[in-house]
């Protein structure tokens, strides 16, 4: 992504601050996963979109209008001993130079600086709560101002939420932002069609998931976006099964959720297809139910409709089809005004997606549901999910759980569907599982105002 991406996005949000003011964004800290061992280290959401500094231990400060430079880093500084072992740093002068911050410091003289920054500021733009450790340097920083008020020093009074600015910020993708999430989807689609294509029974849930790792890493995205789920049978009734660890038995459905990241940017992808490659007969019902519901539930991802637009459009298919199939009973009216539905889909149809699988933003204004815009990104996942034993379901029913997510971006005139690439209609899943070559996948092209009006 480019430098002045970056600078474009650090400019925007000191323009909505004031010259008495200031913004501290610590990024993350390095995980121990077990004794000596780390986690793969991945820096904060916030902090990476507005500095692009991917190593640990680094805190940047914003000071609009301030002389000798505005974007202040403190970073580790160059070790030759440390980067032996861990590899190289960028130092102070590497993070003027590549990073292009204004000016850096160590980060182990940030107890001696940073108090210097807040001093005669009037508010301070912070996110608590996110990194406790911080926090408590943070007003310990403050406390230490306050005891020098005598020698005229102004303490800052007010704390104001930085993560409100810097999440509307983030739910607008610039187009280096789709660039990345296309791609990320790209690989995804990929990954979903090579575990159609090497499915079977017999396999372990967890073989599959190589399937999917092997495709991300061999294309470049060193990591998914989140532990990917591959549930088959009754595991694919759970929402956020991670286990992976059973065998899939011949005349199962296995459900795969699951997307790579690239650039610090997820797609999140959920496909539904038969181990053996042949839907039944119920479950081909209950999965043609839950295509139709993502169908509708996609026609509404429009710029003038809102957040749950998509959710009720899927809520009244589901409820239609499983009236229809015998699952529930009674009047349409009085199912919808009962929520009956949840018994077998109990979640939303979506949440935002960018930076973070579940990104952030609010989904309401005040009291009400947000409206979409162009530029917003986000997912359309319905489901249903029956398992063994359901109370007055009928056995044919059992162990069926499906779910179909695909990744939306709200376009000027309509959507664009980002994860177009793999297959989701019975008949292309069963010809690309038996080894048919699949047509060429037409990109999927923006609906134009005149076919999809929008609807409040």
């Amino acid at each position: 992504m480019s430098v002045q991406e970056f600078k474009r996005r650090r400019r925007r949000l000191m323009d909505a601050m004031d010259e008495h003011s200031v913004a501290i964004l610590p990024t993350a800290p390095v995980y121990i996963r077990n004794r000596d061992v780390e986690y793969p280290y991945r820096p904060d959401s916030d902090f990476f979109y507005l500095t692009g500094f991917p190593e640990p231990e680094a805190v940047a400060v914003l000071i609009p209008g301030r002389e000798h430079g505005e974007y202040i880093l403190f970073s580790r500084e160059n070790d030759p001993k440390m980067e032996t072992w861990n590899g190289p740093r960028a130092g102070q002068e590497g993070a003027v130079s590549e990073y292009h911050a204004d000016d850096c410091f160590p980060i182990d003289d940030i107890d001696d600086i940073l108090p210097g920054l807040l001093e005669n500021k009037s508010r301070v733009f912070y996110t608590m709560g996110a990194h406790p450790d911080f926090d408590q340097r943070l007003i310990g920083w403050v406390n230490r101002l306050r005891k020098q008020s005598r020698a005229g020093i102004h303490t800052p009074g007010e704390f104001v939420a930085l993560d409100h600015l810097v999440h509307d910020m983030r739910l607008y993708k610039s187009s280096f932002e789709l660039r990345a999430m296309r791609r990320a989807a790209k690989i995804s689609a990929e990954a979903h069609c090579r575990a159609m294509q090497h499915c079977k029974p017999g396999m372990m849930e967890y073989q599959l998931e190589a399937e999917l790792l092997h495709t991300f890493m061999y294309h470049g995205a060193r990591s998914p976006a989140y532990a990917s789920i591959v549930g088959s049978g009754v595991n694919g009734c759970i929402l956020h099964y991670v286990e992976n660890s059973a065998k899939m038995k011949d005349g199962d459905l296995v459900l795969i959720d699951a997307g790579a990241e690239i650039d610090c940017y997820a797609a999140d992808i959920s496909r539904t297809f038969p181990v053996n490659g042949r839907f039944s007969k119920a479950q081909k019902a209950l999965y043609e139910l839950v295509l139709a519901a993502q169908y509708a539930a996609i026609e509404q991802v429009q710029p003038g409709n809102h957040w749950n637009d998509p959710h009720e459009a899927a809520v009244k298919v589901f409820t239609q089809g499983l009236k229809d199939l015998g699952l529930l009973k009674g009047s349409l009216q009085t199912l919808l005004k009962k929520q009956a539905y949840r018994r077998f889909y109990m979640h939303r149809t979506g949440h935002w997606l960018g930076m973070d699988v579940h990104d952030v933003g609010d989904y309401k204004i005040d009291t009400e549901w947000r409206v979409l815009e162009p530029g917003m990104t986000l997912t359309v996942e319905p489901g249903l999910y029956i398992p063994a034993e359901s109370k007055g379901v009928a056995k044919k029913w059992w162990n069926i759980g499906i779910r179909i997510e695909d990744d939306v971006l709200v376009t000027r005139d309509g959507h664009e569907i980002l994860s177009a690439g793999v297959p989701k209609t019975v008949d292309e899943i069963e010809a690309l599982m038996a080894g048919v070559k699949p047509s060429r996948r037409a990109k999927p092209k923006t609906k134009s105002a005149g076919t999809r009006k929008a609807t409040k």
